[in-house]
């Protein structure tokens, strides 16, 4: 693979996005950290109005610490998944305490903060901070599998290897290697993408295995399906939006209206009660995290 190749494709193609603006790195670090964990599981047009709305409320980590979890809640919105909401609040308020309200540069500290895992530790010191570091996603693991080993999809994930695979094509230079890591995401996400990929506009298709074995049918493990209608997490959504909606606790019976099925819907709460993403005062009734006056005092 031709790192210039990509990179000059990278240049001219790139999406413009409001977390890769080139501000002071200080703040950078802050603006890449909350996308990436947006981004998480959650396309990028969904994550947009959110994000800017959210940097304009807390455009650094203590502005962020020093909300209230309900607060939140409500400012995550419908993104899903809301428990990256508290884990974003819980790393901003130890950035503030701990880091001088600036997020970490290298991976191993950016890997002690809560929540923090390696793939979002390699991304933010990639994109925030210039530094030769392998981000790999879905996207960039399926554009490894045809442009390098002829494969039609990436198959079942492996860290190490997909690692290492990364780690082989990234150029030396700390400057390059990052723009590197952010051009394979990108070339995934908008030409080499799971169906109908638009070869003949990808800057590799005269040097893509894939391309050289005559495009192969994938055979390999299928990946399964994902439903979302009916399961626990739409549930949990749902019981979500009557707390984000309501300025005071309600009561259950505004909770079991949301869905039929008591038994789901019951589990359903309880597990949001375990998550800490509801309270439930000696009141009975439930609100957002911080929100209950029998419970916090208000």
């Amino acid at each position: 693979m031709d790192p210039e190749l990509l990179l000059d494709w990278f240049d001219e193609h790139a999406r413009r996005l409001p977390w890769r603006e080139r501000e002071p790195s200080a703040n950078r670090g802050w603006r890449v950290l909350v996308s990436e964990i947006m981004l998480q599981q959650t396309p990028v047009n969904r994550v947009l109005p959110v994000y800017q709305e959210w940097m304009q409320r807390w455009p650094k980590p203590s502005s962020l610490a020093s909300a209230g979890q309900g607060d939140v809640l409500r400012a995550w919105g419908k993104l899903g998944y809301p428990r990256r909401a508290l884990r974003l609040h819980q790393t901003a308020t130890v950035i503030a305490a701990e880091h001088g309200d600036v997020v970490p540069s290298d991976v191993d500290t950016l890997l002690s903060l809560p929540g923090i895992g390696a793939y979002t530790a390699r991304a933010v010191a990639a994109f925030a901070y210039d530094k030769r570091a392998p981000v790999v996603d879905t996207n960039v693991r399926r554009v490894v599998a045809r442009a390098v080993h002829g494969a039609g999809d990436s198959g079942p994930p492996s860290t190490t290897r997909d690692m290492a695979d990364v780690e082989r094509l990234l150029p030396e230079d700390d400057a390059r290697a990052a723009r590197m890591s952010a051009a394979l995401m990108e070339l995934g996400a908008l030409v080499c993408v799971a169906r109908s990929p638009r070869c003949s506009s990808c800057p590799l298709v005269e040097t893509c295995a894939w391309q050289r074995a005559g495009c192969p049918e994938y055979t390999g493990a299928s990946k399964p399906v994902q439903r979302y209608v009916g399961t626990d997490r739409h549930v949990r959504g749902l019981l979500l939006d009557v707390l984000r909606e309501s300025p005071d606790p309600v009561e259950k019976a505004r909770l079991d209206a949301v869905w039929a099925v008591d038994g789901q819907r019951d589990r359903c709460l309880h597990s949001l009660l375990e998550d800490g993403l509801v309270e439930q005062g000696a009141d009975g009734r439930f609100a957002l995290p911080g929100e209950h006056p029998t419970v916090n005092g208000k």
